[in-house]
């Protein structure tokens, strides 16, 4: 059932994916998407083979981010990295592992993930504090809406 669930979950981030057609974006996060929606264009992006170095550094010392997408609908990017514990209140989450693996808060639990697993974090869902097995993490993110830069408030 596990890995049912797992390929559902990865069959339905690649269908969106393939719906947006990913467009790579000279940005170095997704601080504030909503105001800089551009046309989508055809491109492909070789996700597996980008590295945490390859990555722009984020104002967080242990995150690296990418804005990959960017759309007046949703985003996706590419993050490595930690972050503190946090929640957005007004976006929902989802994310693809791609590499590395570990622990993080989901709501009030621990909850493992690795390379396949598809995380889905609704709007006011505590999450990140992430306890590193293998590593760095790799993620896809997908945020619906666009994150704006005051929805993130850090909790203990």
């Amino acid at each position: 059932m596990r890995h049912s669930t797992t390929v559902l979950g990865f069959a339905v981030t690649l269908a969106f994916v393939a719906g947006i057609a990913l467009s790579p974006l000279a940005r170095h996060a997704l601080p504030d998407a909503h105001a800089q929606a551009v046309p989508l264009a055809p491109a492909t992006i070789d996700l597996a083979a980008l590295k945490h170095g390859d990555i722009p550094a984020t104002p967080n010392p242990e995150m690296n981010a990418r804005g990959l997408v960017i759309t007046d609908n949703a985003t996706i990017g590419i993050q490595s990295g930690n972050v503190a514990k946090h929640i957005h209140p007004k976006t929902d989450e989802i994310q693809y592992i791609i590499e590395g693996s570990g622990a993080m808060w989901l709501g009030g639990e621990r909850k493992e993930f690795k390379p396949g697993t598809l995380i889905i974090i609704p709007k006011g869902t505590a999450h990140g504090g992430t306890l590193v097995t293998s590593g760095p993490v790799k993620a896809l993110a997908i945020k619906i809406p666009p994150q704006a830069r005051d929805d993130v408030t850090f909790v203990n």
